[in-house]
């Protein structure tokens, strides 16, 4: 019998299991907050002309499931078509974001 080294990633929040699936589930549990100061639309789909099914509070935060392209959208972090999935049906732009990047940080949808 062997036994299979589990290492901790990301100050110690998360554990990894072998294989690399810990490594996606870590990622899944991470939440980016949203710029300061602003109280952000939730939408049914990735573009402003869908309908506001929520909307988040100043100071929140939110755990990005996947990201995908859609309508074009300028905010705090800049210009972007990338859209952040935050649950089924609910999608926030990127540009309200603070991922640390310009580009995506999760799984395309």
């Amino acid at each position: 019998m062997s036994v299979e080294q589990v290492q901790s990633i990301g100050g110690g929040e998360e554990s990894e299991k072998a294989g690399g699936e810990g490594v996606v589930a870590a990622a899944a549990l991470r939440s980016y907050p949203v710029a300061p100061g602003y109280r952000l639309n939730v939408r049914s789909g990735p573009g402003t002309n869908y309908s506001v099914v929520r909307v988040l509070a100043e100071g929140s935060r939110v755990t990005i499931n996947c990201q995908r392209t859609g309508e074009w959208v300028s905010g705090p972090y800049g210009t972007s078509n990338i859209w952040d999935s935050i649950g089924s049906g609910q999608y926030v732009s990127d540009t309200y974001i603070l991922t640390g990047s310009d580009g995506y940080v999760a799984p395309r949808c």
